[in-house]
């Protein structure tokens, strides 16, 4: 099998190093993730330390009223289990109710189609059960950027600017929020976002009292966040203190089984205030109209009961194999066994080169048949698809048969368990090559679209986490004023018609486009995710190839050039979809192109630099850490040594 050979020079070099990797969408978040492991913290504190930080410098992809999916695996451990921060819709979110106000659609923007928030609640779950700093430590890099500000970067400049005549017009309490000189702030312009640096202070507050705490890393390293210089003393015991945690890291938790306890009541205690005290206040706001997509006013009907009733959680992981390698991802009520099914239909094929026509075209026909049945069978709302039916020998090699040398035009899911699936309303865009990006867009009557983060943290005892926060979207209903965000739109992802798995239902989970993906073989382990609404898992595909089958560096694969499908049904309002559609980076080449279109793919090219934003952190079968990002954007970066 020949992979067209990958480019000597790529955008930046792989990372290498023996003491810990960091990658993410935003390179403060990056450079937060590695000074919580320099200073001795494992890649759980890591982690949450740098998701807090994308709170507030990726606002337009995600927030604390957004949600939450991760792969962790602590270090000595086979598999990764699921960090489920996706919380459920509300007890009054019936079909009933929308139809009741002249909906067919949940609408893809205003407070009506929130969920119960998760993201906050799962990274505070993730730093109690597998972290060991203090909460306040861990918060300290956010409070100090939301209070000291940072730099707005392109994306969320142009954002705001998108949707500036709603915030005027209709979202008045999100105009002061994010236009508060009136116009929409220009790139680079320092942002700074004092009520949510208050709603960090209250989470560390609502434990202080609970056992003896401990000396904080905040005060070894106040300057950093604008404290007042402590005496030599102080700081020489703090930096004695990350030494003996250093030490004492491999053999995590390293406190005695007391102050464990009281940190873990801490934390919990931080838990309790976020969905008693602070999203009730989120949901109160939203329960007065206001505009949503649609273009009518409705009201909110999260409630303070459903906050109360819920918590994050962990769960196991599903899996297959793949030419020796477990690739792991959550189960239905995500998209995530998408990939496995798509693994399992290839894993046979001589031409898997995403840059070739051969494999091009295979990878985007298995896809819509990966796809098909995703939006047929997935979902939480009760009959979703068995995975080891969807993964069966007799199952994928009837699936594998349907894939012919012209590109098909029909959306077609199968019947994995014999079944006849549940059909969404089709809404075919037969206008457009476009279809859905997952990329941030917004148009002036009040349609929004958001998109998400990404991060990847290892560390040089083994523990992992691939985690991918997104929702919450500045862009998804008004700011609540006191609080400085607001609250997500995943119930947009359900549909208002009975005896879907993607139903929506009051209890039940939103079907997930979010989707983290951990690798392993033997001592080898890679954790890989991306932004990108429907096409995470299309571009991690690309990526994973190159490097699992075509023997490229990290790097090399997330720089070379991607494509994907879009002709599967949109997760995100309006949910259309594009009958054979595709799109692809030009730098794929005139040839692979003309070759697609002949073969009746509707191509849309996107230009070089414009489709995937994978990160990566990984370990070598020689125990090397190593780390990549994506340039596309020229926000993501890796940093490790």
């Amino acid at each position: 099998m020949t992979f067209t050979p990958a480019a000597s020079f790529t955008t930046r070099p792989t990372l290498l190093g023996t003491f810990g990797m960091s990658a993410s969408t935003h390179w403060t978040a990056t450079a937060t993730a590695q000074s919580v492991l320099e200073r001795g913290g494992n890649a759980f504190d890591a982690a949450v330390a740098a998701a807090f930080v994308l709170h507030v410098v990726e606002p337009h992809l995600n927030g604390p009223g957004g949600d939450l999916v991760a792969l962790v695996r602590p270090a000595g451990q086979a598999e990764p289990v699921v960090l489920m921060g996706q919380g459920p819709a509300p007890a009054r979110a019936t079909i009933e109710h929308f139809r009741g106000r002249g909906l067919d659609l949940v609408p893809g923007a205003g407070g009506l189609a929130a969920a119960v928030p998760g993201a906050v609640d799962a990274w505070l779950l993730l730093l109690r059960d597998h972290g060991t700093w203090e909460l306040g430590d861990v918060l300290a890099y956010a409070t100090g950027y939301a209070r000291d500000g940072h730099p707005l970067v392109a994306g969320a400049a142009a954002t705001i600017s998108r949707v500036a005549d709603l915030f005027r017009d209709h979202w008045p309490t999100s105009a002061e929020r994010w236009m508060p000189e009136g116009t929409p702030p220009a790139v680079d312009t320092l942002v700074r976002n004092p009520a949510y640096a208050d709603v960090l202070d209250g989470l560390s507050a609502a434990g202080a009292g609970v056992g003896p705490a401990r000396g904080t890393h905040a005060q070894a390293d106040h300057v950093q966040h604008g404290e007042a210089e402590a005496d030599h003393a102080q700081r020489g015991k703090a930096e004695a203190d990350l030494a003996q945690r250093d030490d004492a890291q491999a053999d995590h938790p390293s406190r005695d089984r007391a102050t464990r306890d009281d940190r873990a009541a801490r934390i919990d205690a931080a838990r309790e205030h976020w969905m008693t005290a602070v999203l009730p206040e989120a949901a109160a706001f939203i329960a007065q109209p206001h505009r949503h997509a649609d273009g009518a006013d409705h009201p909110g009907i999260l409630a303070a009961e459903d906050l109360a009733a819920w918590r994050a959680s962990f769960e196991p992981a599903v899996s297959t194999s793949f030419r020796g390698w477990d690739v792991f991802k959550a189960g239905t009520w995500t998209q995530g066994p998408a990939l496995l099914h798509t693994l399992r239909l290839i894993e046979d094929s001589d031409d898997l080169d995403p840059s070739s026509v051969e494999g091009a075209h295979l990878l985007l026909e298995a896809q819509k048949l990966s796809y098909a049945d995703r939006d047929a069978w997935f979902g939480d709302a009760g009959g979703a698809v068995d995975l080891d039916a969807l993964l069966a020998d007799a199952y994928v090699a009837s699936r594998r048969a349907l894939i012919g040398p012209e590109a098909s035009t029909q959306w077609h899911p199968g019947s994995p368990e014999g079944r006849d699936p549940v059909l969404p309303p089709l809404r075919t865009d037969h206008a457009s090559t476009d279809g859905s990006t997952g990329e941030p867009t917004v148009d002036r009557s009040g349609q929004t679209r958001g998109d998400t983060c990404h991060l990847d943290v290892i560390d040089r005892w083994g523990n992992v986490v691939s985690a991918t926060p997104s929702g919450g979207w500045l862009q998804s209903s008004p700011t609540v004023p006191s609080l400085g965000f607001c609250l997500g739109t995943r119930l947009q992802a359900t549909w208002l018609a009975p005896g879907h798995p993607a139903s929506l239902t009051p209890g039940r989970r939103p079907r997930t486009t979010l989707t983290p993906t951990l690798v392993s073989r033997r001592d080898e382990v890679i954790a890989i995710g991306s932004p990108g609404g429907d096409q995470q898992d299309q571009w991690q595909l690309t990526v994973l190839l190159r490097m699992l089958v075509g023997g490229y560096s990290a790097q090399q694969a997330i720089d070379a050039p991607n494509l994907n499908i879009t002709a599967l049904i949109d997760s995100f309002w309006p949910r259309t979809w594009v009958p054979a559609g595709v799109a692809v980076e030009d730098r794929i080449g005139d040839e692979v192109i003309a070759a697609l279109e002949q073969r009746g793919h509707r191509v849309r090219r996107a230009g070089d630099w414009a489709l995937g934003r994978v990160t990566a952190v990984g370990r070598g079968a020689d125990g090397v850490l190593w780390a990549a990002a994506n340039p596309r954007g020229a926000q993501g970066y890796a940093a490790g040594r």
